[in-house]
């Protein structure tokens, strides 16, 4: 009909309307439908758009007409022109010409029709057959290889789709494709939910389709539904698309209705649909990117995915990167907000096909980049995850679901968790990357809120508190500073056994002087001798000629008190729900026998520190990173086992005060062979510093420069200790 003729025929209804007010809307309604039909027999142009025909203006009026029909029927009553629809089967009509995809851009018109129709109706339709089925087959396109052209109206359809099922849960069933279409499954009781299809038909009386639904509809294709039809449009090269279908998968996945959220998982296959485009954006990242550029990418968030795209990537394979952890992002948020159900289902897929399938071979193999790569992307998934399901199935993936064995690992033992050997024993690995790599990846791995890390590194092993020397006669008295004021004795710490062997007496007591000012400010006068005695042992610890920072203008132990305030408030806001004891376990309770074992992680972590004067400046500043981390939590065993100088200890045992006395002893033995040492330490720390180039390389600077990390690890565990005290002290 050309421009002239349409005009026309909206005048003489014009004209008839005025006339006659009762329109005549089943005949127009049905006259629109001929003109459908008639296109099909008299059209001569199979190249023409539909857009250019007068498809879309009949569609349009079709529609104006069912929503006005609507508004004039009382609630609830079928019009004359919706039972047209269903009895003439219009909808299965449109859905086959849609396929058919004549004219060209036919399908686009058909969904932007059922998406109208399903928005602006105000009573549900799904659960008519002669409209579920046309909506299923319109699901069902999808795998037809239709291509991106009508990508914008296809994701308009499924968020209408999510946005009516949303409203009415009962109505899921209707869009998912399996054997059992047509004959829902029931929610609990086991009688049918209102609006639920059944083989006689909907339930709702009064409407016309009733001889249509005879039997239910098979499936046709394989399992093309409402979820992969969701899940592929999140694939979408069109941000704006992709973005759309994620925001209705959420939607459909947030309903508090236990049926619905067993269909998604069952009937819909969501969760391996998920975990398998995790794995699929696994594989692209190219095998060459470099482990740098994956520790040193920013959080991604899956809203914001692509826009990268618009400027030139920082590396090569960023954009696939940035991909992977986009849809990583997306699953950890909507396993937080999706049904228990879906949630659970989703994170045991992603633990099972992506976890264990895919990144454990990959972490366990021999080749050095490999390792590396695929430790960082390990850290990366720490960095991202936060749900606490998925969460909770990372943690038992890295460091499994039992606590560390009481005992040494043998080879009897190492079946236990194979990974977790692996990486713990990689912070100690010839390869000084490797080393760094998988320490980065245990402090990251501290940083996350979940206590089982804790756990599982360190607290099993604590727990009966071992470490600690009992007295024949029964447990000893608690451990604790000593009774004499060390400031009326003038701190004689080279009377402390700690300190018998090779240090010069002056050492320690130029030491002491340097640090009274320091603890004097910043300790109180009143009850504090306790706190004053461990913070001086960890300030004094290195000896002034060992010593760089007082004679350099730099911030100095105050900045350290108050970097270790605020990773402390962090921790103990963190671990304020982890239920911890406010107070060592009694030794009465603890069982007795010996043989204590620090475990393999504080082992490995210790026989690191014992070597920081041979191993090279940024593996050593990671090895005491993770310590200070393991320090900083307000857990009573790790307090006193890492930060109590004093700790009787057993047989046999060490402590981290213990390893840094017999570092120091080293060190003081050593320091008398390097020529011009106090220089040359200066020297080195300007260069760390920055503030002189850092070439020529000095012959000794590895010892050069771990003397300057024990310095400032020292500094930071005294400020530990008084931040601890200090808040504990606050009322």
């Amino acid at each position: 009909m050309s421009l002239l003729g349409r005009l026309g025929a909206l005048l003489q209804r014009a004209v008839e309307s005025a006339e006659d007010p009762r329109l005549d809307l089943p005949g127009a309604f049905a006259e629109h439908w001929k003109g459908i039909t008639h296109y099909y027999l008299e059209a001569t142009d199979e190249d023409k758009p539909a857009k250019e025909t007068d498809i879309p203006w009949h569609l349009k009026q079709m529609l104006d007409i069912l929503v006005y029909e609507e508004k004039q029927q009382p609630l609830g009553e079928t019009g004359p022109c919706l039972e047209y629809l269903l009895q003439h089967k219009v909808l299965e009509t449109l859905s086959t010409l849609g396929k058919a995809e004549y004219p060209p851009g036919m399908r686009s018109q058909v969904l932007l029709f059922f998406s109208r129709l399903l928005e602006q109706m105000q009573r549900p339709l799904l659960h008519y057959l002669n409209v579920y089925r046309p909506v299923l087959k319109l699901l069902q396109l999808g795998s037809d290889g239709l291509g991106p052209d009508p990508e914008k109206e296809v994701v308009q359809f499924v968020a209408v789709l999510c946005t009516k099922i949303r409203q009415d849960p009962s109505l899921l069933p209707c869009t998912l494709e399996d054997k059992k279409v047509g004959q829902p499954s029931l929610p609990p009781g086991g009688a049918p939910a209102e609006g639920y299809v059944t083989s006689a038909g909907p339930l709702p009386s009064g409407s016309m389709e009733a001889p249509d639904a005879a039997s239910p509809v098979r499936p046709t294709s394989p399992a093309q539904n409402l979820v992969t039809s969701l899940v592929s449009l999140c694939k979408s090269k069109k941000r704006k698309v992709a973005l759309k279908a994620q925001e209705a998968l959420l939607l459909l996945t947030s309903m508090d209705h236990q049926t619905a959220a067993l269909a998604l998982t069952r009937e819909g296959k969501l969760a391996s649909l998920l975990a398998d485009h995790l794995c699929t954006l696994y594989d692209a990242i190219p095998a060459t990117i470099s482990p740098a550029d994956v520790a040193a990418l920013p959080p991604v968030r899956w809203r914001l995915v692509g826009h990268s795209a618009e400027v030139e990537s920082s590396f090569p394979g960023q954009l696939d990167l940035e991909a992977f952890f986009g849809w990583l992002d997306y699953c950890d948020c909507l396993t937080k907000e999706a049904h228990p159900v879906i949630a659970g289902a989703v994170c045991e897929a992603v633990a099972q096909h992506f976890f264990l399938e895919q990144l454990q071979p990959q972490l366990l193999q021999m080749a050095e980049h490999g390792i590396l790569l695929s430790t960082a992307l390990l850290t990366g998934l720490a960095k991202h995850i936060r749900a606490p399901a998925l969460l909770r199935q990372l943690i038992v993936f890295v460091l499994g679901a039992t606590e560390e064995p009481p005992a040494p690992e043998g080879p009897d033992q190492q079946h236990r968790h194979l990974l977790r050997s692996h990486l713990i024993e990689r912070c100690n690995h010839l390869s000084d990357e490797i080393s760094r790599a998988s320490l980065q990846l245990f402090e990251e791995l501290l940083h996350l809120p979940d206590p089982r890390v804790l756990q599982a590194l360190v607290l099993g092993n604590l727990e009966e508190r071992r470490y600690i020397l009992r007295s024949p006669s029964g447990p000893e008295d608690p451990p604790g500073p000593r009774e004499t004021d060390p400031w009326e004795d003038g701190l004689d710490l080279e009377e402390d056994p700690y300190f018998m062997d090779g240090f010069p007496s002056s050492s320690f007591r130029a030491s002491v002087e340097m640090a009274l000012p320091v603890l004097q400010q910043h300790v109180p006068s009143e009850g504090g001798a306790g706190v004053k005695e461990v913070v001086s042992s960890f300030l004094c610890l290195v000896p002034s000629e060992a010593k760089s920072s007082a004679y350099l203008e730099e911030a100095g132990y105050d900045t350290y008190v108050h970097d270790a305030s605020t990773l402390f408030q962090e921790c103990r806001a963190r671990a304020s729900q982890w239920d911890w004891p406010p107070a060592p376990r009694a030794l009465e309770g603890c069982a007795s026998g010996s043989g204590f074992y620090e475990g393999h992680f504080l082992q490995v972590l210790f026989d690191r520190l014992t070597r920081i004067l041979d191993q090279p400046y940024a593996v050593n500043l990671q090895v005491t990173s993770v310590l200070s981390r393991l320090a900083l939590f307000p857990h009573p065993h790790l307090h006193e086992y890492l930060l109590d100088p004093y700790l009787p200890l057993a047989p046999g045992c060490r402590s981290l005060f213990a390893v840094l006395v017999r570092v120091i002893g080293d060190l003081m033995q050593r320091t008398h062979r390097v020529p011009n040492f106090p220089e040359h330490l200066q020297l080195v720390r300007r260069r760390l510093m920055g503030l002189v180039p850092d070439e020529p390389r000095l012959s000794h600077q590895t010892l050069l420069e771990g003397v300057v990390v024990l310095e400032e690890f020292c500094k930071e565990l005294a400020a530990i200790v008084f931040v601890k005290s200090m808040t504990e002290e606050a009322p």
